[in-house]
Formats: C-alpha cells, structure tokens, sequence
C-alpha cells in the first residue's frame, strides 16, 4: 500500500536514548500514501485536527531529547487507520470524522480493511512491542509516556487548557505530573481533560503499558502552542522540568496491579 517516496509506517527517533522511557506519538503525521489518492479529501483537510495531531511530531521530538528518551512515532495520517482505536472499533477507519466526511474510507471490504491494519498499525505497534520488550530482556520496567494534541476550540466551545494529562488507574506519574503544572503561574491544567484516559479509544497505553503494569501517563498539549518549532520546544522544556524529578525516582520503574500495589520485579 505504500511506494515510493511514501513516509515509512513508523519512525523511531534518539533510538541510541539511555533512560528507562518510552514516548510513543500515534497521531504524529498528516501522510496519505500516494495510492489512496488523499482519501478524496480536498487539500483543506490534510493540515487539521482530523488529519493528525498537529505539532505532536515536533513536541515528541523535543521532549525525548529533554528526557534522553526513545520515542516511537506513526508516519501515517489516522484517517488510513487509527493506531489508538482497537482494530474493531467502528472509529478505527471512519467514514466521517470531526464532521468530515471521507470518501475513501467508505464501503471498504474486509480485505481492503485488514491491508490497511498489516501495512500501518501492525508495523506501528509491533515496533512498540519490540522497544518494550528490549527493556524488559534487559531487566527493565520502562515509563511510556503518550504524546498527543487538541484543537484550541471543538464544536464551537474554547478549550481553555494548555495542557491535559490523561490516566486511569496507575496515578504514580500522572498525579504529580499534575500537581507540579499546577503550581506554574499561567498554566491551565486538565485532569482527563480534554480527553479522558478513562476512555475505551485510548488503545496504545492500554494495550502496551496499562494492561501489563507500566508506569505511563497520557500528554495532550494544545496544538497552537506547539504547531512552530519555538513554540514545541518551550512546551517540552516545561514538562520535562516536571517529569524530571517524577522520572528520576527508582521506586517508579516497577509493576502496577489492579489493586494499586507495586510489585517486586
């Protein structure tokens, strides 16, 4: 499905990268393969919300130097297949998203929908597996730490947050994650706002690091702050000073069960 000059289905960046985590970016490009034919989406659509997270590339990129961390990132627009959709969600390949409706998405076989999964999210999340599990041969249980961004207004309404954590049950990063941004003036924090980790779409953290016990949070930045490269690089400079001291502590980096106990490695 892919030829070329086609963007590959994943990228891994500072792979030479020592801490004990991993950011993974599943929104990270706006890249149609050539053969799909833009989805029959005019050009208008390919640089919005709808298509990627905006500015997510460049804030993942900043933020695994700041944290001398690996960082996985998808090299495909969501509209192909959504990497944090399960693959039988009905929102995994839409036909209309955001409103928008996508011609090429619609009608499509089973055949046609299984090509989609083999060619860009199995390679996107194999490589997450393999990261994690060169970690774990190496007696390591890493941090993963999902990077995504919002749109500044949805249906008409202001997002007023610069920045929203998203967690469910494990809250060792997320919770003083939260409590530090707070503490910075200027600073409009959301817990599970404006997305919730809580949410059954969010497949990559759940599938990779919930389900198995790894400390994770989920970052959502608002895409105007971090669309231009000055403006990604404060972003990451700002959660990096505070995941740093969160990051740092040797107690973090083992198992969590449902009951909210760390286990022994």
């Amino acid at each position: 499905m892919t030829g070329p000059g086609d963007s590959p289905p994943f990228t891994i960046f500072n792979g030479q990268a020592k801490s004990p985590v991993l950011l993974v970016a599943d929104h990270a490009s706006p890249h149609i393969p050539v053969s799909f034919n833009q989805l029959g989406l005019d050009d208008w659509v390919l640089d919005r919300h709808v298509t990627w997270d905006i500015g997510s590339n460049k804030l993942a990129h900043y933020l695994a130097v700041e944290l001398d961390a690996r960082a996985v990132l998808a090299g495909f627009s969501r509209l192909i297949v959504d990497p944090n959709r399960h693959p039988a969600s009905r929102t995994s390949i839409p036909e209309v998203s955001d409103g928008i409706t996508i011609p090429g998405n619609a009608g499509l076989s089973e055949q046609q929908k299984a090509g989609r999964l083999q060619s860009f999210f199995t390679p996107y999340h194999d490589t997450i597996a393999e990261v994690l599990n060169q970690f774990s041969r190496n007696g390591v249980v890493p941090a993963v730490i999902s990077v995504h961004t919002f749109s500044p207004v949805f249906d008409r309404e202001e997002r007023p947050w610069h920045i929203g954590i998203m967690w469910d049950k494990d809250p060792r990063i997320p919770v003083p994650l939260i409590n530090g941004l707070r503490k910075l003036d200027n600073v409009c924090v959301g817990d599970n706002e404006p997305y919730s980790g809580r949410h059954p779409h969010d497949f990559t953290i759940d599938h990779h690091a919930e389900a198995s016990g790894l400390p994770h949070v989920g970052i959502e930045v608002r895409q105007d702050l971090v669309r231009e490269e000055e403006g990604a690089r404060k972003w990451a400079g700002v959660l990096s000073e505070q995941l740093g001291p969160i990051l740092s502590d040797s107690r973090l980096y083992r198992y969590w069960s449902d009951a909210g106990e760390s286990l022994k490695k």
